[in-house]
C-alpha cells in the first residue's frame, strides 16, 4: 500500500495552528486518512509508528522550548503520521490531506476508551430505552450497561406520553377534521323547507266564510304556526321536558350524551338527544338506531344552530312533532286534547302536552299522563318558568272526548261536494298532495242556507213515496258568478244486501236522459238560425217524422197542425221538437248549443250528447246529462245569454292565508253568439218561451220573482214478461229553472231504466215529485229578497203574439221523410218548416195563441201528463215529456 506522503518537488504540509485539536473524524475521512491518529495514553505507551507519542515526526528538528522557531530559518510543518500499511482505497484529490491541513479526532485524546464512549451514546439512544437486558457475548455483541431507575422512568413516561398522543389524535384530531368534513357536506332541513313538506288538514268554507268542515291527512291532523303564534308557557313545557339548556346549547349537550350512554350501560333510562337533534330526526323521517346516522344527526343540529335562529327551531319542531290521538304539531294537539286553540293553553296544560311527546300512544293510560305532568310542572318550577305557588295550585287537566275533534273536523261538508271540488281543483292543477302539502283553504262558492234547504226540499218532497227505486238530487248555480249554491247527490251512504253501511251514488253527477229538459237547447239551435218563436209546425199526435212513428202525450196532442214554436214549448209537443232537429237544425247544432250553454261532456264532464240521433231533441236515445249539467247550462239563460263556467271554488289559499288564486269576480263571456247582444236576444227568446211551461206544470214562481223552466220526463223501457201496466211508467223525471239570480236542477228517478210509481202507484212526471222539489227550494231561498225581473228583449224572426193559428184538427201524417219534403208552404215566414212539419192555414175558425210572457207567480193548470217521445214500428222508445 502506498504510504501517505507528499507529492515530489513538494513540501508536506500539516495542519495549520488553527486547525489542531478541531478536527473530526469526518474530516479526517473526507482528507484521505484512513482511521484517526490516536493519540498517546498516559504512561508513555509507543505509538504505532514507534514515537513517544505516536506521531511520525523522527528526523525532525524538535521547536525550542518557547515554542518560537529561532529567528531567520523557516522551520517546516511536520509530514503527517505514517501508519501500518493498511489496505485502503486510494486518497481522492478533493480529500481534506491534499488541501493542506489533516483534522483530527479528540476521541484518542489521552484517557479515552471507545466502549465508555458507546454507553455515552447509548444514553441518547431510543433503542436503549426498549433494552431491558443486556445481550450475550454468545450473540456476538458485548453486553451493555443495565438502565438506572431514572432511565427506566424516563422511558415510562414516555411510553404514555406517545400513548397519549395517539389517543388525543383517534379521539380528539381524527374526529375533529371528520366533524368539520361532514359539518360542511350535509343538508340541514329548515324548519321552513320542512314547514313546506307537511301534510296539513284541508280546510272547507261555506260562501259566507263560516267553516264546512275539514279533511286530515293519514298521517294525522296538523297544523302549522308561526314563531310569534307560539305562547311562551308552551315553549317553556317543551324545554322542561325535553332540553332544558335548549336556549344555550349549540344543538348538542356532551354531558346529556356521556350521561345517556352511562344510563344505556348500566340498564337505565333516558337519552341524550336535544330538541335540535329531534328535529332533525323528525324532519329527516331517520330514526334508524345507527352510528352514522347519529353523527350526522349532531353535525346537523350543530350547522342548524348556526343557520337558524332558536325562535324557528323550537317552532319547527312543535309543528312537526307527533303528539298521539292523531295530532301532529302542537296546534292541532291543543284541539285533540282540550278542544282550544294553542294561544288559549295554560301552564298546566302545556305541561301535560309536552309530557305526552315522549309516549304520544299512552293517553289513555292515566297513570302515565299523570307521572310525565308533574314531571314537567317540577322541571318548570326548578328552571324557574313556574313559581312553587302555582304548582301547588295546578291540577291534571280534564280531557276531553278522543272522537270529539274529529267530529267536529267533519263538520257539515258532504263527501260528495267535497269530491267534486277535489276534482275541479285537480283539474286546475292542485292535487290532494298540494293541497296537503300548502293546508289548503278552500273558499267554496256554497251557500250554507241554500245547501239546508236544497236537501231539505228533497227528502221533504220523497217523503212517504213507497217506490223503493225512487232517487233524487238538486244542484243549484248563481248566474251573476257561475258558482254553485247548493248540491244534493243524495244521502252518502246506502245499505248493501249484507246490511253494511257502503257509499252511495252521487246522482248529482250521474248522467241520465234529461228528457224533454233538453228542449230549451233545441230551441236555441233554432234561434241560432233566425227562427222565431212564431214559426209554426204540425203539432198533431202521431206523427211519422224520419221513419218513426212520434207521439205526444197529455194535453199537448191538442197543439194543432198550425202549432207556434212558443205554444209547442208551453205544452212540451214533442211532435214539433222532434220534427224541428230532424229536419232543420240537425242533432249536431243542439248538442252544439248545449255546449255552449254550460253542458260538459267527456271527457271534461260526464254528459254525452247524441249528434247522430234525433232522439236528442227529446232528451232520449245517446243523450244523458247530469243535474249539474241542467243547472250550469239553464243559467246561461238566466243570466241574459252569458255563459260562467259552473264552479264550487271561489278562492284557495294556503294554511298562512297567502292567496293562490281568486275567482271571486270571475268574467263570462257570450254564449250563443261572439257578439254579446245577440247572445243576450237568444236567451231572452229562450226564456220568454220557457215562461208560461211553470204554470202549464201546476208551479208557481217565487213571490215577487219572474222565472221560466222546463219539465222533463224520460219513459221506462218494458221488458219482456213486464205487467201492462208497466208500459205507461217513467224512468226518469225532471224540472229545469231559474230566475235572475239562481238556476236549479231537480232530478227525480231510478237508477237506470226501473218502472215508477208515486205513492198511489201511478206513473211519475215532471211535475209530480221534481217540479215540487224545485219550487219548493226557490221559494224559500228567495224568500225576503228583493224581487227580481228578466230584461225584455226583442223577438228573434216571427214573433209569436203575432200568429194567428187554426184550431182544426191536421189529416193524419204522411209517410215522408225529410229527403222527400216539398217546400214549406207557411205564408208568414219565408223559410217555413217543410210540409211534412206544418199545414196550410185552414179558412175555419181560427184563434190567437196565448199570449206569450214571463209568469210571475201563475195559477195552477195545464198538462197532465207531459210526457211523449217517439215510436218506432208501433213500440214506443224512450222519450221525453
Amino acid at each position: 500500500m502506498p504510504q501517505n506522503r507528499a507529492p515530489q518537488g513538494r513540501a508536506p504540509q500539516g495542519p495549520g495552528p488553527q486547525d489542531r485539536g478541531s478536527g473530526t473524524r469526518a474530516s479526517q475521512i473526507l482528507a484521505g486518512q484512513g482511521a484517526p491518529p490516536r493519540r498517546q495514553p498516559p504512561g508513555g505507551r509507543p505509538g504505532p509508528n514507534g514515537g513517544p507519542n505516536g506521531n511520525a515526526t523522527q528526523g525532525l528538528r524538535q521547536p525550542p522550548p518557547n515554542g518560537r522557531p529561532p529567528q531567520g530559518r523557516r522551520v517546516p510543518p511536520p509530514p503527517p503520521p505514517s501508519y501500518p500499511e493498511t489496505d485502503r482505497e486510494p486518497d481522492l484529490i478533493t480529500h481534506a490531506a491534499h488541501n493542506g491541513y489533516a483534522p483530527y479526532d479528540d476521541r484518542y485524546d489521552d484517557g479515552y476508551d471507545p466502549y465508555d464512549e458507546e454507553t455515552r451514546l447509548a444514553q441518547y439512544s431510543d433503542d436503549a430505552d426498549f433494552e431491558d437486558e443486556p445481550e450475550s457475548e454468545e450473540d456476538g455483541k458485548k453486553p451493555k450497561t443495565p438502565l438506572s431507575p431514572a432511565q427506566r422512568r424516563k422511558r415510562r413516561w414516555k411510553i404514555v406520553r406517545r400513548v397519549l398522543y395517539a389517543m388525543f389524535g383517534l379521539f380528539v384530531v381524527v374526529p375533529a377534521i371528520a366533524f368539520v368534513i361532514t359539518y360542511f357536506t350535509v343538508d340541514v332541513p329548515s324548519p321552513q323547507e320542512v314547514l313546506a313538506k307537511q301534510s296539513q288538514p284541508i280546510t272547507f268554507f261555506y260562501s259566507d266564510k263560516s267553516v264546512m268542515g275539514r279533511v286530515v291527512p293519514e298521517g294525522g291532523n296538523r297544523e302549522l304556526l308561526q314563531p310569534n303564534q307560539v305562547p311562551e308557557v308552551v315553549k317553556h313545557a317543551v324545554y322542561a321536558a325535553e332540553d332544558a339548556t335548549f336556549e344555550t346549547n349549540s344543538g348538542f349537550n356532551v354531558m346529556a350524551i356521556l350521561r345517556s350512554v352511562f344510563n344505556q350501560a348500566t340498564g337505565g333510562t333516558g337519552g341524550g338527544s336535544t330538541i335540535s337533534q329531534q328535529y332533525i330526526k323528525q324532519a329527516t323521517k331517520n330514526d334508524a338506531p345507527t352510528l352514522t346516522r347519529k353523527w350526522t344527526e349532531l353535525a346537523k343540529s350543530f350547522k342548524l344552530n348556526n343557520e337558524a335562529s332558536k325562535s324557528d327551531i323550537i317552532t319547527g319542531y312543535l309543528n312537526i312533532v307527533f303528539f298521539g290521538r292523531g295530532a301532529n304539531g302542537i296546534a292541532a294537539a291543543s284541539k285533540a286534547y282540550f278542544g282550544k286553540d294553542v294561544s288559549q293553553l295554560n301552564a298546566s296544560e302545556a305541561a301535560l302536552l309536552a309530557g305526552m311527546i315522549q309516549g304520544p300512544s299512552r293517553d289513555r293510560d292515566t297513570a302515565y299522563v299523570q307521572k310525565r305532568w308533574s314531571y314537567v310542572m317540577d322541571q318548570m318550577v326548578a328552571n324557574h318558568w313556574l313559581s312553587p305557588a302555582d304548582r301547588q295550585a295546578a291540577q291534571l287537566p280534564t280531557l276531553i272526548p278522543r272522537d270529539a275533534q274529529r267530529k267536529q273536523d267533519a263538520g257539515t261538508l258532504d263527501y260528495f261536494i267535497r269530491q267534486r271540488i277535489v276534482d275541479e281543483l285537480k283539474d286546475k292543477g292542485y292535487d290532494e298532495d298540494k293541497l296537503y302539502s300548502s293546508g289548503a283553504k278552500i273558499y267554496t262558492t256554497i251557500d250554507p242556507n241554500a245547501q239546508k234547504l236544497a236537501v231539505q226540499s228533497i227528502q221533504d218532497n220523497m217523503e212517504g213515496q213507497t217506490d223503493e227505486n225512487l232517487r233524487g238530487a238538486l244542484v243549484a248555480v248563481d248566474p251573476r258568478t257561475g258558482g254553485v249554491l247548493a248540491y244534493y247527490g243524495g244521502p252518502t251512504t246506502v245499505k248493501n244486501d249484507a246490511g253494511k253501511d257502503v257509499l252511495a251514488t252521487d246522482w248529482a253527477n250521474t248522467p241520465q236522459n234529461p228528457g224533454s229538459s233538453m228542449k230549451a237547447f233545441d230551441l236555441t239551435a233554432w234561434l241560432k238560425m233566425g227562427k222565431g218563436l212564431g214559426e209554426t209546425f204540425d203539432g198533431t199526435d202521431r206523427r211519422e217524422l224520419g221513419g218513426r212513428v212520434v207521439r205526444n202525450a197529455g194535453e199537448s196532442s191538442s197543439c194543432g197542425p198550425q202549432c207556434t214554436v212558443k205554444k209547442a214549448m208551453e205544452v212540451s209537443a214533442n211532435t214539433v221538437f222532434y220534427d224541428m232537429v230532424l229536419n232543420w237544425t240537425k242533432p249536431a247544432r243542439v248538442a252544439e248549443a248545449a255546449k255552449e250553454a254550460g253542458v260538459q261532456p267527456a271527457p271534461k264532464g260526464k254528459a254525452k250528447l247524441g249528434t247522430s240521433d234525433a232522439n236528442i231533441a227529446l232528451g232520449g236515445g245517446a243523450t244523458a246529462v247530469t243535474p249539474e249539467d241542467m243547472a250550469a247550462g239553464y243559467s246561461s239563460f238566466a243570466s241574459g245569454g252569458v255563459r260562467r263556467d259552473q264552479h264550487f271554488v271561489a278562492k284557495l289559499t294556503n294554511s298562512q292565508d297567502e292567496v293562490i288564486f281568486d275567482d271571486t269576480n270571475g268574467q263570462g263571456k257570450p254564449a250563443f253568439d261572439d257578439n254579446a247582444d245577440k247572445s243576450k236576444q237568444i236567451a231572452g227568446n229562450v226564456t220568454e218561451a220557457l215562461g208560461p211551461v211553470i204554470a202549464e206544470s201546476h208551479l208557481k214562481c217565487p213571490s215577487g220573482h219572474e222565472c221560466a223552466g222546463k219539465t222533463g220526463t224520460q219513459q221506462y223501457d218494458p221488458r219482456d214478461g213486464d205487467p201492462s201496466s208497466y208500459k205507461d211508467r217513467n224512468a226518469q223525471t225532471w224540472m229545469v229553472g231559474y230566475t235572475p239570480s239562481v238556476a236549479a236542477a231537480v232530478w227525480i228517478g231510478g237508477d237506470g231504466n226501473k218502472p215508477l210509481h208515486d205513492k198511489n202507484g201511478k206513473p211519475i212526471f215532471g211535475k209530480t215529485i221534481a217540479g215540487p222539489a224545485w219550487q219548493d227550494f226557490l221559494t224559500n231561498y228567495l224568500k225576503d229578497k228583493p224581487g227580481e225581473k228578466f230584461d225584455k228583449v226583442q223577438p228573434i224572426g216571427k214573433d209569436a203574439d203575432e200568429v194567428v193559428t187554426s184550431t182544426k184538427a191536421a189529416p193524419p201524417p204522411r209517410q215522408t221523410t225529410s229527403e222527400e219534403a216539398p217546400p214549406p208552404s207557411t205564408p208568414s215566414s219565408s223559410s217555413a218548416p217543410p210540409s211534412s212539419s206544418s199545414h196550410p192555414p185552414s179558412s175555419t175558425t181560427t184563434s190567437p195563441t196565448r199570449p206569450g210572457g214571463i209568469f210571475d207567480g201563475g195559477t195552477e193548470g195545464g198538462n197532465p201528463g207531459s210526457g211523449g217521445g217517439p215510436v218506432v214500428n208501433g213500440e214506443p222508445t224512450r222519450r221525453g215529456g
